[in-house]
């Protein structure tokens, strides 16, 4: 039996964007100059993405775990943030981009901060694609911060007050999930998001993501069959009534 497809543009997009590190290692090249290039590679994904129809794009820019890293590559990850606000929420305005940044933001400096809050209000009346940038984040974090707003509102735990409370409850789940740089793993990124998400995963490495890259995972999003728990018999019955 033939399977009813998903033909459209995913609404919403999520990408963890891996391999910035061994892009600068294979060109010996210090790490912070792969963060350089990834920044590019956002860049470049950004415009392909509104140029395509998807509608929210989410990309994991720094995860709670990151800390861990060496603390001369987190500096230089926290200057990078500074310089890429300054320059590119101009753009992103124009574009008429709507940007969040969605994470623990009381580990960040004062300054960085004060950026994040300024680049928010500064896309706020947008009505374009919705950009939102996970920084500081980490999907662990997300359902605990939730499940304590909803303890905290006197309301009961239920999958309902959860999902009002998640970070990104502004948009609606991810449709399709694009990890790059060859692993298979979501590495605490949207547990509760992405629990019905399709998965792509991309032996580039992230600076190395263009759009041919893009839209790949978007012609294998497109084959891919979404039952959300239904039968084939159950999809394709609802697709055929939809058409009528």
């Amino acid at each position: 039996m033939t399977k009813s497809r998903h033909t459209s543009v995913p609404h919403h997009v999520a990408i963890v964007m891996d391999g910035n590190g061994r892009w600068a290692h294979r060109r010996l090249l210090p790490r912070v100059a792969g963060h350089r290039q990834g920044v590019e590679s956002l860049r470049r994904c950004i415009r392909a993405c509104a140029e395509r129809g998807v509608q929210v794009l989410t990309v994991f820019a720094f995860s709670s775990e990151n800390w861990n890293r060496p603390a001369e590559e987190v500096s230089s990850l926290m200057d990078l943030l500074a310089t890429a606000l300054t320059r590119e929420v101009p753009e992103l305005k124009s574009a008429g981009i709507r940007l969040h940044f969605v994470g623990e933001r009381s580990g960040l400096s004062e300054r960085v901060r004060a950026g994040l809050a300024a680049a928010e209000a500064e896309t706020a009346s947008n009505k374009g694609m919705v950009l939102n940038v996970c920084f500081n984040y980490g999907g662990r974090w997300d359902i605990v911060q939730a499940a304590a707003s909803v303890v905290r509102a006197g309301q009961p735990v239920t999958e309902e007050s959860l999902g009002r409370a998640m970070a990104l409850a502004h948009v609606p789940d991810p449709d399709l999930l694009i990890r790059t740089g060859g692993e298979q793993r979501i590495s605490n990124f949207l547990l509760w998001q992405c629990a019905y998400s399709e998965l792509f995963f991309s032996d580039r490495l992230w600076p190395e993501f263009d759009e041919a890259a893009l839209d790949e995972a978007l012609a294998a999003f497109a084959q891919r069959e979404r039952r959300f728990g239904k039968t084939s018999a159950q999809v394709a019955k609802a697709g055929t009534q939809a058409v009528a």
